[in-house]
């Protein structure tokens, strides 16, 4: 063989290699973690540990590049036109609001003047961010980063006991709520104010505060850096996001100015987001996924984040085509919607070419990727507490339904730093020890187990997981020690997942008391706390179960009724009364969608009600198909039949 043929081989034998194990891009990755993040430590140490720092350089940087795109729907607009093919045009239904990185600095100083010296905020506050997705939620959130005082992102569907909790715990000082989400608000305004006297609620007017933003005569206030909180580390708390857990009321989940870094820098080169990117959210901006895996990664770049006030299967590619968008976020419920909506001319007539977010099914993944020209998938799993988030950006054929896909080097490393362990066959919520040693066992492959994050430092776990915001006990839930050594510290993902043997990480399923419906966390202890207040349950078990061809899991409540209310006559007002009180006291995507009546619930030996039996309930009529269940139709419960399970399984009869 010839010298040259020689050649030829390594470099074929070199891109095979490559291919397997990818190796090229895990130096890749590791090279720009370690160009990025040996600075960022180094600011931190000056005293530049915030976001705003990095917001600014990109500003100076890019001063004229688009940073926020608002297909801004015109309330009084008119109805979409029929175009000569029979397809209705959305076109006109949206207003273009574009503002460049000079014109959104600007704003965000002019408000920033304003919080200052009309509202009196300082560094010390934590405010409340009450709002939908829209410009205005930007440039509220950095003006009080700029102030240096800690934003907290309120779900606005939170209305009674559960927000004057998200306010309490938080310690919030004043609320900045938009015009266009104030319902619950205002519904609950007697009750702040009956417990949360000092809480200060501010009312936008959001039409002519943009005026003022706009207007160049209005005085601008940069803070100076001292007054910045300059003693603020990596792990220093950077914003609250509200997650539900299995606790009841929702947590405040502390984002550290690390995991915002991590966030824009490692995942935005991951998604690869450039300053000529162009990402359309329609995700709510109060979660982690946009406001720290969109928002963030796009302002560090120079790219502009686009944003869509509500999610809409009918108008989405529409708002992608006016914005311009090449990346948009997702949701796996948002895929399977977007996927059994009417064909439209827009599904291909935009220039997105990458799809990030995670919960996209295996099932429908490549079928999403075909209809609407999507050359990459990226998948990741995350929660807004975990320390340690995965990727898989997905090309081709390998990696479909995947988490984590990296190459071998990096591979070896997160093996350090994740871990699936093996479940107890007895409760699957407590993880399996061995017997002799006490210590858990790895999952084997292919085998669910519970993925356990690495806490660095055992001794001091704030700088790794910060944890849940007031709340210490919940905090401490997370962490499991004493793992695989005496003395460690792991967080507990409290979500199963398994790996193949190609080394990829698939999502599998909860555990606890949590579920995911509607793209929302619901606590199932919650929701049995409020059915509690009805006064006509003895006790309460909530589930999610599976619902064909819909995402998540839907909330199947299981009732003991009090004695009088137990004769199936009685059921109607039983419901009755279930219906209006938790649709006052709970967000909407967390009233159950099923209900049993029945005197079946009955605690086992330790006192806990054990669920699982309750998990894999066969709808509509059970196992035996004689069960009475009712389901939500609308603004009432009532019994599910056959037929209307075969509505709702058509998507004819929506949960």
């Amino acid at each position: 063989m010839s010298g040259l043929e020689l050649a030829a081989a390594a470099v074929l034998g070199s891109q095979l290699l490559d291919a397997k194990y990818h190796v090229k891009d895990d130096v890749l990755l590791i090279r720009k973690v370690v160009a990025s993040a040996v600075p960022f430590l180094i600011n931190c140490y000056r005293g530049r540990a915030s976001y705003w720092y990095y917001f600014e350089k990109t500003v100076f940087k890019y001063p004229n590049n688009l940073a926020v795109s608002f297909p801004r729907p015109l309330k009084d607009g008119p109805s979409a036109k029929i175009d000569e093919n029979g397809y209705a045009i959305y076109d006109d239904q949206f207003h273009l609001e574009q503002y460049t990185y000079k014109e959104l600095y600007d704003m965000i100083l002019r408000l920033s003047y304003i919080l200052k010296f009309d509202y009196g905020v300082t560094a010390e506050q934590t405010i409340a961010v009450d709002c939908m997705n829209k410009p205005l939620f930007i440039i509220l959130w950095f003006a009080l980063w700029n102030i240096g005082a800690v934003p907290a992102f309120l779900n606005f569907n939170t209305k009674d006991k559960p927000l004057v909790h998200c306010l309490k715990i938080a310690n919030v000082s004043q609320v900045f709520i938009d015009p266009d989400c104030q319902e619950p608000i205002k519904d609950t305004e007697s009750l702040i104010n009956e417990e949360l006297p000092n809480v200060k609620l501010h009312y936008m007017n959001e039409v002519e505060l943009l005026k003022v933003l706009s207007d160049k005569t209005r005085p601008k206030h940069r803070a100076p850096d001292h007054t910045r909180r300059p003693e603020d580390s990596d792990h220093s708390c950077c914003a609250l996001i509200y997650t539900s857990g299995t606790t009841g009321f929702p947590k405040a989940g502390i984002m550290s100015w690390r995991k915002a870094f991590m966030a824009a820098a490692f995942f935005g080169y991951i998604m690869k987001i450039k300053k000529n990117s162009n990402i359309l959210t329609a995700m709510p901006l109060y979660h982690s996924t946009a406001a720290m895996l969109g928002v963030c990664p796009a302002l560090l770049s120079g790219a502009c984040v686009s944003v869509s006030q509500k999610f809409s299967a009918t108008t989405f590619w529409t708002q992608a085509k006016l914005s311009g968008a090449t990346h948009i976020q997702y949701v796996g419920e948002v895929c399977r919607y977007l996927l059994n909506s009417k064909p439209h001319p827009d599904q291909r007539a935009h220039n997105v070419t990458i799809a990030y977010g995670n919960g996209l099914r295996r099932d429908i993944w490549p079928d999403f990727k075909e209809r609407f020209h999507i050359q990459g998938i990226g998948e990741f799993y995350a929660s807004t507490e975990s320390p340690i988030a995965t990727t898989n950006l997905q090309y081709g054929e390998f990696g479909i339904g995947a988490c984590r896909k990296y190459g071998a080097l990096i591979n070896l490393i997160t093996s350090l730093q994740q871990r699936l362990v093996k479940m107890d066959p007895e409760d699957d919520n407590e993880i399996y020890r061995d017997p002799k040693t006490g210590l858990a066992i790895l999952a084997d492959r292919n085998e669910p187990g519970e993925l356990l994050m690495k806490i660095l430092n055992a001794k001091n776990s704030e700088q790794t997981f910060q944890g849940y915001y007031g709340n210490k006990k919940a905090t401490n839930s997370k962490i499991v020690h004493d793992v695989f050594k005496k003395g460690d510290a792991w967080f507990r993902s409290g979500d199963l997942l398994k790996m193949d043997d190609d080394g990829l990480l698939y999502f599998v399923d909860r555990l606890g008391d949590t579920f995911r419906w509607k793209s929302e966390n619901v606590s199932a202890s919650e929701v049995e706390n409020e059915l509690a207040g009805t006064k006509v349950v003895n006790q309460s078990v909530v589930v999610g179960v599976r619902v064909p061809n819909h995402e998540g899991r839907a909330g199947f409540a299981v009732i003991d009724p009090k004695d009088e209310y137990l004769d199936t006559t009685k059921h109607e007002e039983v419901l009755a009364k279930i219906y209006d009180h938790v649709n006052h006291s709970l967000p909407k995507y967390a009233v159950p969608q099923f209900i049993k009546i029945s005197r079946e619930i009955q605690a086992s030996h330790n006192h806990k009600v054990p669920k699982n039996q309750f998990k894999n309930l066969k709808l509509p009529k059970g196992e035996l198909g004689k069960d009475l269940i009712y389901w939500l139709n609308g603004d009432r419960y009532e019994e599910l039949t056959e037929d209307s399970w075969l509505k709702i399984m058509s998507g004819a009869s929506k949960l």
